[in-house]
């Protein structure tokens, strides 16, 4: 199987493909790691398979969650164990065997504020969480948990306080570059033969003569086009968009959702003193205090969110809840100061009342045909979202499903094939580099063995070698691949999905942004107006960011960000 490079050229191809007059079997609509992975699953059944999606490759949710592949721990208390068994036993496939580049498992620490009672408790429930990721053909990939006495407590996690915890279990979960995971499904269902477009917005629906939905019409934003694409089925994997993309049917029925908003805060790594996670929990939600090697992240929130889609925004009151929740069992208590990033993603939850005529319910997600060819899979989480790729083209294969099953549990994602191989070369070119050890571990650890492409970019021009001036956990060579084979089209692409330097860097990367952006540049066939232009957008959406982030209420906080539209603008689905 041939790599493939994402790059606007393949970019336009792909959208001349889709709407030849073969026409597709599966299109499908969103690029956040639902349609990506419905698109992988799709095109390894050997079905001609497009995705578009209106922005850029995981630009909503799939880049703002908490970056964790776990079972749910929570659900155990909801005695929902066919759902945290389900999603155990996908955490750990992610971690042996389809993305161990991507997924790193990670200890947490659930303090135990009783000594007794709470020790049985808890310690059942883990215990039972363990079993559950043990019940499957494959080898567990994590460490069994274990109780830890006040005193090694203090030990592993000196910033704990006091009078937090008389002990704590240690169980394991898993963290993932979310982003990266999504490019990762994206180029695997690209070099298994599927068409990808970012920036193309559908516009509308076609039918046939019996009702059926036949196609699509899309807009790519880049040039104003319009393409009608023809597709047997279409799958609609948006989000939060979901009713919205429903609409274009013309019918009433459908998946109903709910927005439900989700904070983070990026705090520096020397700011907490511990080496392990800390699971908490408040009145209003699961709090997660996640190590990452140069930061920790901390989240998350979970309330309703009823203004523009397209940019949640953090406020004020959202950074002190998380603030004082942290603070409570922090020796040291953190500061506004302390906080170097923050970011907010939309949960798309689905709701009980749903008029589809044809539906199948999971606990977490759910896949309907409001109308005949269409396809709805909405709900879910990252974890699980092979499951719910599986299930959504299974839904619009029907009978054919049993004789063309899904085979992407047996799929290495791009990258994780040769991945100790990849190691072993690292090492060899961090020697010849001059890289540190943790800066070949930051190329094997989002690359796996794509490393080798920017090997090849480096060879071609050796400056690429060289860390970036202003952001140097990142080398020069990482921005030009992201021009050369992840299609990305504009300087923020870069900034927030590429790379991780708008929430990771204290001024979001905007010290990083020219040096960024002259890379590029010649790549994408920039001029120097074209790359004021983008420096410009960037700079903007920033500012807009830091003023939201001073309001107290969603609503003035979506108001300041408001004022600064989108690189691409979405069009008005009535156009």
């Amino acid at each position: 199987m041939a790599k493939v490079a994402l790059t606007p050229r393949s970019r336009t191809h792909a959208l001349e493909a889709m709407s030849d007059d073969v026409g597709l079997d599966v299109l499908v609509v969103g690029g956040g790691v639902t349609g990506a992975g419905v698109a992988l699953d799709a095109a390894t059944r050997g079905l001609r398979t497009g995705i578009i999606e209106a922005q850029d490759w995981a630009s909503g949710t799939s880049s703002r969650s908490s970056k964790l592949a776990h079972g749910g721990l929570r659900y155990l208390q909801m005695l929902d164990f066919a759902l945290v068994h389900e999603a155990l036993i996908e955490r750990n496939l992610l971690l042996s065997e389809l993305a161990p580049h991507l997924v790193h498992k990670i200890p947490f620490l659930y303090p135990l504020k009783h000594r007794v009672w709470e020790r049985f408790y808890v310690g059942a429930g883990v215990a039972l969480y363990d079993a559950l990721a043990t019940a499957s053909r494959r080898r567990r990939a994590t460490p069994f948990h274990r109780h830890l006495t006040k005193s090694k407590l203090r030990q592993v996690f000196p910033d704990l306080r006091e009078d937090a915890a008389h002990g704590a279990i240690q169980y394991w979960d898993a963290r993932v570059d979310d982003a990266r995971l999504v490019l990762s499904l994206i180029r695997s269902a690209v070099d298994n033969g599927a068409l990808a477009a970012s920036r193309t917005q559908l516009v509308g629906l076609t039918k046939n003569s019996v009702g059926a939905v036949d196609g699509a019409e899309v807009v790519d934003a880049h040039c104003d086009t319009r393409y009608r694409i023809k597709a047997r089925r279409v799958i609609n994997a948006t989000g939060v968009w979901t009713e919205e993309t429903e609409s274009l049917t013309g019918g009433e029925d459908g998946l109903k959702v709910l927005a439900s908003k989700g904070i983070h805060l990026v705090v520096p790594k020397d700011r907490i003193q511990g080496d392990k996670g800390l699971i908490l929990q408040t009145e209003k939600s699961v709090l997660f205090v996640i190590p990452w090697p140069d930061y920790w992240i901390i989240g998350t929130t979970d309330t309703p969110y009823e203004q523009d889609p397209r940019h949640p925004v953090v406020t004020k009151d959202d950074v002190d809840y998380l603030l004082e929740q942290t603070n409570a069992v922090l020796r040291t208590p953190l500061t506004h100061e302390d906080v170097i990033g923050t970011y907010a993603g939309l949960r798309p939850l689905l709701q009980p009342a749903t008029a589809s005529a044809s539906t199948k319910v999971s606990r977490e997600h759910t896949v309907a045909s409001p109308t005949p060819g269409f396809v709805v899979i909405a709900g879910g989480k990252l974890t699980t979202y092979r499951v719910m790729a599986k299930d959504a083209v299974d839904f619009a294969l029907g009978a054919q499903a049993q004789t063309n099953p899904s085979i992407t549990d047996q799929v290495p994602l791009s990258g994780a094939e040769g991945l100790r191989a990849a190691r072993v070369r690292a090492r060899r070119w961090a020697k010849k580099y001059g890289w540190t050890k943790a800066l070949s571990d930051h190329l094997v650890y989002r690359y796996g063995s794509n490393i080798d492409e920017l090997i090849g970019l480096i060879e071609q021009q050796p400056d690429l070698a060289k860390p970036l001036a202003e952001a140097p956990t990142y080398l020069r060579a990482e921005i030009a691949h992201a021009a050369h084979f992840e299609m990305s089209l504009h300087l923020e692409d870069v900034l927030l999905h590429r790379t991780r330097l708008h929430h990771e860097a204290p001024d979001r990367g905007l010290a990083a942004s020219d040096e960024i952006a002259q890379i590029i540049a010649p790549i994408l066939g920039w001029d120097d107006q074209r790359i004021s232009e983008e420096l410009s957008a960037y700079s903007q959406r920033c500012q807009a960011e830091e003023a939201a982030a001073q309001e107290v209420t969603d609503q003035a906080a979506a108001q300041m960000r408001g004022n600064v539209g989108d690189v691409t603008p979405m069009l008005s689905l009535d156009t």
